[in-house]
């Protein structure tokens, strides 16, 4: 069994997997992994299990430090953390490789493992991203937009009369008060800038059937209303996580 953390803006996605399958998840603010916390909520959801080891990937470098020491605590031993050092699944194919958001690199190879190449993972989380995996299997970069929620408590905290909504599918395109029309804004409007960049990705990648594969916490509301995504895995980061940790061994197998 292996631990698997992947530490976002928000919150921290932990799994844990037994061979190919993903056992348990959950969400632990990372909040409380910067400020030291993290053992305890590890402890609370590992429970009477004991990994052999853990994964991490980390676009906190503030919780970074702070996850490691709370792995070892648990484990004994510290996570290994995909980097470009270690990263395993695709070759890299980008100028300044250590800039690449670990969790990046983590969809790319569980995307590339399950859905071959070339493919596109787009992650709706803080921000929505899209990344690339060539015809050849390189990561070779992607697209960085405003995430859904991060657009709409935008415009709840910088203007005087809109409110903070609840994300959900608006009940047609034209709202008849102010939150459906912020709905459809943000819903609608989303799609339709999902719907351009796969257009775009397609073209400039002479790939009529590229797969795209969702992942994030709006991926599954996004994508019931795009049939450009071939996919929806909410568990994808963590995925590419285990697979890593799996190609790791086979490493030391052969060694």
């Amino acid at each position: 069994m292996i631990l698997l953390l992947d530490i976002g803006n928000t919150h921290t996605h932990v799994g844990l997997a037994r061979g190919e399958r993903m056992v348990r998840t959950r969400d632990i603010p990372t909040r409380e992994m910067v400020s030291g916390g993290g053992h305890a909520g590890l402890a609370r959801f590992v429970g009477r299990n004991r990994p052999e080891g853990a994964v991490l990937a980390s676009v906190v470098p503030a919780a970074t430090g702070p996850a490691q020491e709370a792995v070892v605590k648990l484990l004994g031993k510290p996570a290994l953390q995909l980097t470009p050092a270690t990263l395993r699944g695709v070759s890299l194919d980008y100028p300044r490789p250590k800039t690449i958001g670990q969790d990046r690199l983590a969809n790319a190879i569980a995307a590339r493992r399950h859905f071959g190449a070339p493919v596109v993972v787009v992650d709706f989380g803080t921000a929505v991203t899209f990344d690339v995996v060539s015809r050849g299997g390189a990561y070779v970069g992607g697209i960085i937009a405003p995430g859904l929620a991060s657009m709409t408590d935008y415009l709840h905290e910088k203007t005087a009369l809109l409110p903070r909504i609840r994300i959900r599918e608006p009940r047609g395109v034209i709202g008849k008060n102010t939150r459906e029309a912020m709905l459809v804004g943000a819903v609608c409007g989303y799609r339709g800038l999902v719907r351009e960049l796969i257009r775009e990705l397609r073209r400039e990648m002479k790939a009529p059937r590229l797969s795209v594969v969702a992942t994030g916490g709006y991926a599954t509301l996004i994508a019931e209303g795009l049939p450009e995504i071939t996919a929806v895995r909410p568990h994808l980061t963590l995925e590419g996580l285990r697979i890593l940790w799996e190609l790791h061994a086979g490493d030391q197998g052969t060694t």
